[in-house]
């Protein structure tokens, strides 16, 4: 991306990773599950926010409402949280679901969807669905839903949604990923081209998380597990954004790639410079404000779209 007018300065940008590796050189062998929780948590979740929250529950597992001040709250977006199905919360995420909401101008859902090694594939993905499922229970409708992910949340948001149109769903107006883990094999160019820029994941610690969320019994390839290798016609609008240091980058541009071939509206955006997930940065990183802007801007773009589903 080269249309923001700020970038980040390389003591910004050394800081955030610096923040972030604080953590992952903390854990070891003996590191507990529930402690890697705990810190992931910490890490992300310290930042107090500046919109409502609303703890529901869905079929037993915790959710948030985050509305920022003037939110519509007929239109939400289903959010996903990241963390390699092992790691991650409503708790770790609440900032960047507050920003979106505030940029969107809608409410966000986030959902304690259940974790690895404890609820491995498909435990993840049948609860995402069961939130959409919940969603229009409460009388939302899918052309008021935009689902939304980042790095294993972007692999859940294009799961269910290839998942709902595999059975003949009515499908949210569109999708947002950040950062996606679309591909559990860990195939991609950028595994080798980004290893050395990526400060943060190597493909051994990929194939690991994979592993961890797949069970010894998992197939990577599947398309629920990896959408790469799904078939992907029928598939609503999708923003897609990615920091050109990933190793993960290959997982977002081969799949924008075979998206578009498939006739899906895909807005790839690759952002110069940025780790995993940058946008969880906004008060750190110039270009993850910019990046939450786009992101309302798709959002409201598609609400503003009159779609045949919408009641009148």
């Amino acid at each position: 991306m080269s249309e923001h007018k700020t970038t980040a300065s390389d003591e910004q940008l050394d800081a955030v990773i610096a923040r972030v590796l604080s953590v992952y050189r903390s854990w070891g062998r003996s590191t507990t599950v529930a402690q890697m929780r705990a810190d992931w948590d910490a890490l992300f979740g310290r930042q107090p926010v500046d919109a409502g929250v609303q703890p529901v529950t869905i079929g037993g597992l915790g959710a948030e409402w985050i509305a920022a001040p003037l939110a519509d709250p007929q239109r939400a977006v289903l959010y996903f949280h990241g963390g390699g199905f092992q790691v991650g919360s409503v708790h770790s995420h609440r900032e960047l679901m507050a920003g979106i909401s505030e940029a969107a101008g809608c409410r966000v859902l986030g959902l304690d969807y259940r974790l690895a090694p404890e609820h491995r594939h498909p435990a993840a993905l049948e609860d995402a669905c069961a939130a959409y499922d919940w969603l229009i229970a409460q009388g939302t409708q899918p052309a008021d839903i935009v689902f939304a992910g980042d790095s294993a949340g972007g692999s859940l948001v294009l799961a269910a949604l290839i998942k709902l149109r595999d059975a003949g769903r009515a499908l949210p107006a569109g999708a947002v990923l950040m950062s996606a883990w679309t591909d559990m094999t860990a195939s991609g160019e950028s595994y080798v081209s980004r290893a050395q820029s990526d400060p943060i994941h190597q493909r051994p610690m990929i194939l690991a998380m994979a592993r961890n969320a797949l069970g010894a019994e998992g197939d990577p390839r599947h398309p629920w597990v990896s959408p790469l290798f799904a078939e992907l016609h029928g598939l609503p609008p999708l923003l897609i954004q990615v920091g050109d240091r990933e190793t993960v980058l290959s997982d977002s541009v081969d799949f924008a790639a075979k998206a578009t071939a498939a006739g899906v509206d895909v807005r790839l955006q690759v952002w110069d410079r940025m780790i995993h997930v940058f946008q969880q940065f906004p008060n750190d990183l110039p270009e993850a404000r910019d990046a939450l802007r786009a992101i309302g801007a798709f959002v409201r773009s598609l609400f503003s779209t009159p779609s045949l589903t919408r009641k009148s």
